[in-house]
C-alpha cells in the first residue's frame, strides 16, 4: 500500500512566513536559524582577507549585532537593492574596522599588511559566492535545507531529497519508498515551495 503525506513536524506551522519577515518581527527562533544559515557564508567572506579564526569570530559577532539592530530598515524596493548586498556592506564595514584597528601596530604584527588588506576589500560581494538561488544545489539553499529538515516528516523529506537532489526518477523513488508517483511529486513540490518561501528576500543578488 502506498503512503500518503501528512503534515510535517510541529515547527512547520510556525514557518509559514519567510525567514526574513520572522527575523524582522524579532522572532528568537527565526534569529537563531538566520545566524546558523548565514554563519558559513560570512565566515568564508572574512577568511578571504586572512583573518584568524579568533578575529573572524569577533567580526562575525559585530556583523550579527549590526544586522540585528538594523534589519528592520532593510529595503529591497529600489533598483539594485539585495539582501546579500546589504549584508556585504555591513560585513565589509566590520572587516575594515578590524584592519583599521591594526594599522597602528608594528609592521611585524601586521600594521602595513593591514593597510594593504584594507585597500583590497571590494565594494561588491565576492563574485564566486553567487549560487544563492532557491534551488536544492545552491549554496545558501543547501544550508537552508539542512535547517528545514526538521520541519518535515521523514518520508516527505526522503521523497524530495532523492528526486530533487539525487536526481532519481519519481517512479524509482515511489517504488523504493512505497508511495505513489503522485505522492512523490507532491513531496518534492511541498519542500521546494517551502524553500522558496523561507528564502524569500534573502536569495537574491
Amino acid at each position: 500500500m502506498s503512503r500518503s503525506l501528512n503534515a510535517g513536524s510541529g515547527t512547520f506551522g510556525s514557518t509559514s512566513t519567510s525567514l526574513l519577515e520572522r527575523v524582522k518581527a524579532q522572532d528568537p527562533e527565526a534569529w537563531g536559524r538566520f545566524t546558523r544559515l548565514y554563519t558559513p557564508l560570512l565566515y568564508s567572506w572574512c577568511r578571504r582577507f586572512e583573518l584568524t579564526g579568533e578575529d573572524t569570530a569577533d567580526v562575525l559577532q559585530e556583523v550579527f549585532r549590526a544586522v540585528h539592530a538594523g534589519i528592520e530598515r532593510f529595503r529591497s524596493d529600489r533598483p539594485g537593492d539585495t539582501f546579500r548586498g546589504w549584508l556585504w556592506t555591513i560585513t565589509k564595514s566590520k572587516i575594515r574596522d578590524h584592519f583599521r584597528s591594526r594599522q597602528g601596530t608594528p609592521e611585524a604584527e601586521g600594521g602595513t599588511q593591514a593597510y594593504q588588506q584594507l585597500q583590497d576589500i571590494p565594494d561588491s560581494p565576492p563574485a564566486d559566492d553567487s549560487s544563492q538561488a532557491a534551488s536544492p544545489t545552491g549554496c545558501l539553499a543547501h544550508r537552508a535545507l539542512e535547517l528545514m529538515k526538521v520541519d518535515f516528516q521523514e518520508p516527505t523529506w526522503q521523497a524530495f531529497w532523492k528526486t530533487a537532489v539525487e536526481h532519481r526518477s519519481p517512479a524509482e523513488v515511489a517504488e523504493e519508498l512505497g508511495m505513489s508517483v503522485a505522492t512523490v511529486y507532491q513531496a518534492k513540490s511541498r519542500v521546494l515551495r517551502r524553500l522558496r518561501q523561507e528564502l524569500a528576500g534573502l536569495d537574491d543578488g
